[in-house]
């Protein structure tokens, strides 16, 4: 009778064991292993995505947390890759878009995901010179993405179209220096687009409460469309470039944009903000690394 009580707490213990083991794995299965930081910035992933000596610009976790893009320079060359989390290990970053010729940044997947938006100066026919900096997009296909497609003349502009968000509706957020007289101008502006019907509509300059004479890019705009986040440059700014924030008011508008202040902003420069899908944590781009901080810092600054 001993023996079996024995044997039963032996294979209770186990069995127990084994559930916290898989609980343990499955917990650490999201955003790259990585300890979550608190209510200050940490480097993200530093020696697998943060690398020294190499520049990280945007980056964006699917909503399932299981794919990650982001984009870096190496040799004054931006490319696009992809980090997965596959047969519960996380694989090693993959090239998705890059070229010897051409610069693909700013990565963000359409509400659905079926489609991968980006930054490029690539020719329209992908054979030509170099042009302007367009929207682009490729499609998920069943042996991976198809080749890039253009946003199409409501968006893009002969001057340069910068970084991409969306609402849970489709709207398109961006930044574009479209109204500058030159297409080397730093005034950039933040833009709005609605999806319908399979495509884009006109596009509409924010008003006052987001944009200024200054330089404003890099929009992030929550699903619900209830507040943004971007990049502007403005003297009274914590430092070169700083991340700015505005929420809807109970009307619907914008309110005015205030500075993220010294818990984000520091006398470099913080740009390409990105919240992941189940609202925990605030992703953005400081001096050539990303960072990562707890989203708790969004609702203390409403």
């Amino acid at each position: 009778m001993m023996k079996s009580i024995s044997l039963l707490s032996l294979f209770l213990f186990l069995f127990i064991g084994m559930g916290f083991a898989q609980n343990a794995k499955k917990e650490n299965s999201t955003y790259l292993n990585q300890s979550p930081p608190g209510s200050t910035p940490q480097i993200f992933a530093p020696g697998i995505v943060s690398v020294k000596d190499r520049y990280e610009f945007g980056s964006v976790f699917t909503k399932d947390g299981k794919d990650f893009y982001f984009a870096i320079e190496e040799e004054k060359r931006p490319r696009i890759e992809c980090i997965k989390y596959e047969n519960d290990k996380w694989s090693e970053p993959a090239k998705v878009l890059a070229s010897d010729k051409y610069g693909y940044n700013d990565p963000f997947l359409s509400p659905d995901e079926q489609r991968l938006f980006f930054i490029s100066d690539q020719a329209m026919d992908g054979k030509g010179d170099k042009k302007d900096i367009d929207i682009w997009y490729v499609e998920r296909q069943k042996d991976g993405w198809s080749k890039p497609l253009n946003a199409g003349k409501e968006i893009n502009s002969a001057h340069n179209e910068y970084y991409i968000s969306f609402t849970k509706g489709g709207t398109m957020y961006y930044s574009s220096n479209k109204q500058a007289e030159n297409v080397k101008s730093n005034k950039y502006d933040i833009y709005t687009s609605p999806f319908s019907k399979s495509a884009f509509g006109a596009s509409t300059r924010l008003g006052s409460a987001i944009n200024s004479e200054h330089y404003e890019a890099d929009v992030f705009v929550s699903p619900n469309e209830d507040y943004l986040i971007y990049c502007a440059e403005r003297p009274d700014g914590v430092g070169r470039g700083d991340l700015w924030i505005s929420f809807k008011d109970s009307k619907g508008q914008w309110g005015k944009a205030k500075n993220m202040g010294n818990a984000i902003n520091t006398q470099g420069y913080e740009f390409c903000p990105f919240v992941t899908a189940d609202g925990k944590y605030l992703f953005f781009s400081r001096d050539g690394d990303i960072f990562w901080v707890d989203a708790k810092v969004i609702s203390g600054l409403k």
